[in-house]
């Protein structure tokens, strides 16, 4: 049958969403049409075709033996029609990037709104651990890496930027001009720690140095868990400037003492060196654009 041969394209949609529900008033609600006007499109199927599709019972329809077999290959060739105009349609490019989880909490997620809007034809997947990813195993298309380059053969690094560690506090907590002004007063606080224990080098150059076994604290796994617990209220901690930086803005911390340290590792954008992307550079561009701002 030719292209010019086959039959109405509204007379089988009908058919098709009619033999679904077994009713005209059904379909005609899907389709958005009245009940007659669904009757009439099967009605002119059938004449077209020479067979009866359904058996037209009191208060329901019943598809003929020829009906249930037609009604199989119409809804194949509806579902091929389906997948070759989703198949015209541009796909989002999905874009696998791995941090670290306290990266990812405190920088990246909160900035994402700013990268869907601007970026909609990418798909970004954030894989955040601890471990470090593969770039091959695991997929990724860029990490954010905390170190020191070289991160291993065949890879590229560009430093993001460098770790100001300060030290920060619920405003509650410490008032403004009553910081402790050695190690004995920061004693009588609750010193919250992260994996990275920056608190002994700082006490050490900021505090003229003091024993540890004199502070009391809380040990955390993550930075952003002892950053959290800081918004609480539950000590003070020392953390990454740029992990912080806009919970002193809105009022959430304050940074207790004016020292900060200078991390012997940083934050880079780590990726294959001679895989090409246009959606990565795209990311990366994007990713520079907020440490600037």
């Amino acid at each position: 049958m030719s292209i010019g041969n086959l039959p109405s394209l509204n007379g089988l949609k009908a058919f098709d969403v009619a033999a679904r529900h077994l009713n005209f008033r059904l379909a005609a609600e899907e389709l958005g049409v009245t009940q007659g006007a669904v009757a009439q499109h099967v009605r002119g199927l059938e004449a077209e075709l020479g067979v009866t599709l359904f058996e037209r019972l009191p208060k329901s329809l019943a598809l003929t033996g020829e009906g249930r077999s037609y009604v199989a290959d119409v809804r194949r060739a509806f579902e091929l029609l389906a997948n070759a105009t989703a198949n015209l349609k541009p796909q989002p490019v999905k874009l696998v990037v791995s941090t670290t989880p306290t990266f990812a909490s405190r920088w990246l997620i909160p900035r994402l709104p700013d990268f869907t809007s601007r970026h909609p034809d990418l798909d970004l997947h954030i894989l955040a651990t601890d471990r470090i990813s593969s770039f091959q195993v695991d997929g990724v298309d860029l990490a954010v890496r905390y170190g020191s380059p070289p991160f291993g053969p065949g890879l590229a690094a560009e430093l993001l930027f460098e770790q100001e560690i300060i030290a920060i506090c619920n405003p509650s907590l410490v008032a403004e001009g009553a910081e402790p002004r050695n190690a004995e007063e920061l004693s009588h606080y609750t010193l919250l720690h992260d994996a990275h224990n920056s608190w002994p080098e700082y006490i050490d150059r900021f505090l003229g140095g003091g024993d540890p076994t004199l502070f009391r604290g809380i040990s955390f796994s993550q930075t952003s868990h002892a950053i959290e617990a800081a918004i609480a209220g539950q000590g003070i901690a020392v953390a990454t400037r740029a992990f912080v930086s806009t919970d002193i803005e809105a009022g959430r911390l304050r940074q207790v003492f004016y020292g900060a340290l200078r991390a012997r590792s940083h934050f880079y954008l780590v990726k294959p060196r001679y895989r090409k992307s246009e959606a990565v550079e795209k990311l990366k561009d994007w990713l520079r654009s907020q440490v600037q701002a």
